[in-house]
């Protein structure tokens, strides 16, 4: 999985945004479909060790009653492919626990288009070689991951960071904190495999916990 640099950062609070960073990044890459390269670490163990390692340097809490083996559990080939597919993409109304926060409630139009505000706002706009609408959850990782790093830039550069926690905070409450925790309850009434239930579960409660984090270096500052 890729790497973000985190040498010669100083001070806890930018190593608490960096650390942020970079699991908001594993998040995104783990929660991608399984083919190819990411089936392979998956059952090789590399997600679940990349996953640990970040979560540790976030908030070891959030790894509190992990499941370790849930999150090397790749199955036989293409059996998370399948399971993903049938969970994720297809359905007759839709799939049972789409990847798309719009579809969670409320209209759908106006919350793609609140991310796309918020992504514009930051200079970011959606490829053309990206098949995921804005309200995709690993779009909305990868945007709180680009987030948390600008925020470790601007503390370790000395400059204020609070437009880029505020950011955090405020995406976060309104896309992917205001309906993951429906997506893992839509999970659990379909019989999900265990890689796929437990990084859900803990993409949760990171959620959870850095928004608290968030809220309270927001008022701090």
């Amino acid at each position: 999985m890729n790497e973000i640099e985190l040498v010669g950062l100083q001070g806890s609070e930018v190593l608490h945004a960096a650390a942020r960073s970079r699991a908001f990044q594993v998040f995104a890459e783990a929660i991608a479909y399984p083919e190819g390269d990411l089936e392979e670490l998956i059952g090789s163990g590399v997600v679940a060790d990349a996953l640990r390692a970040s979560l540790t340097d976030l908030d070891e809490r959030i790894l509190e009653g992990v499941d370790s083996e849930a999150l090397r559990a790749a199955g036989e080939q293409d059996d998370l492919a399948v399971e993903y597919t049938r969970l994720f993409d297809v359905g007759a109304s839709g799939p049972p626990c789409p990847l798309h926060g719009g579809l969670y409630g409320g209209a759908r139009m106006k919350v793609m288009e609140e991310a796309v505000r918020f992504y514009n706002h930051f200079g970011l706009h959606l490829s053309d070689d990206r098949r995921e609408l804005p309200d995709h959850l690993q779009l909305e990782l990868e945007f709180i991951h680009f987030l948390a790093f600008r925020e470790a830039e601007s503390l370790q550069a000395g400059e204020d960071p609070s437009s880029w926690r505020r950011a955090q905070r405020d995406f976060i409450a309104r896309h992917p904190g205001a309906w993951v925790p429906k997506l893992r309850a839509k999970l659990a009434e379909n019989d999900p495999p265990p890689y796929i239930a437990e990084v859900v579960r803990l993409l949760a409660r990171t959620l959870e916990a850095e928004m608290k984090c968030l809220v309270g270096q927001t008022l701090d500052s």
